[in-house]
C-alpha cells in the first residue's frame, strides 16, 4: 500500500542543500512494522549505480555504521523484522536514469528502528553525564 513519507522531508530538513533534490514514497509491505521507501534523488554530477552503491555502502561501514545498512543479499521484507538499523539500502535495486537521477529501494522497520535510535539517544545523553531532575519530569 503506497503512503506518504516524511523521511525525504527530514533529510532537506537536516541537510538544506538538497532542498528539492529527494523525493520518497512508502510502501507498506505484508508485514506488520517493515515499510520499503522508493527514494528518488536528483544530483547535479553524473553517476553510476556501481559508484552510488559503493558511496551508500562505505557510508553504512563509516560514519553511518549502526544507523545505515547497506546489503545485495536477495532479502524479502520479512527478513528486515526487528533490524535495528533506521535504514537498509538494498544495493540489487539501485538505478541510475540519464546519469542524473538515482533510484534506489530503502527498507526499514519503523518501529524497532526508531526504538533503537531513541535507545542511542539516551545512552548520549548518559555519556556526558546529562541528569534529568526528578521534579522536571512533573513539568513535562
Amino acid at each position: 500500500i503506497p503512503l506518504d513519507t516524511k523521511q525525504a522531508a527530514g533529510i532537506t530538513r537536516i541537510f538544506p542543500q538538497f532542498n528539492a533534490r529527494f523525493e520518497a514514497i512508502a510502501v507498506r509491505v505484508p508485514t506488520i512494522n517493515v515499510t520499503a521507501i522508493d527514494l528518488s534523488v536528483t544530483v547535479k554530477k553524473p553517476v553510476k549505480a556501481s559508484e552510488v552503491n559503493q558511496l551508500l555502502q562505505k557510508a553504512a561501514q563509516g560514519a553511518f555504521h549502526g544507523i545505515v545498512d547497506y546489503t545485495e543479499s536477495p532479502l524479502v521484507s520479512i527478513d528486515f523484522n526487528h533490524d535495528p538499523h533506521s535504514a537498509i539500502v538494498d544495493g540489487t535495486q539501485t538505478r541510475v536514469s540519464g546519469a542524473h537521477l538515482i533510484k534506489t529501494l530503502v527498507w526499514c522497520d519503523n518501529e524497532w528502528g526508531f526504538a533503537n535510535r531513541m535507545l542511542d539517544t539516551t545512552l548520549a545523553m548518559a555519556a556526558v553525564g546529562f541528569r534529568l531532575d526528578a521534579s522536571a519530569s512533573t513539568k513535562l
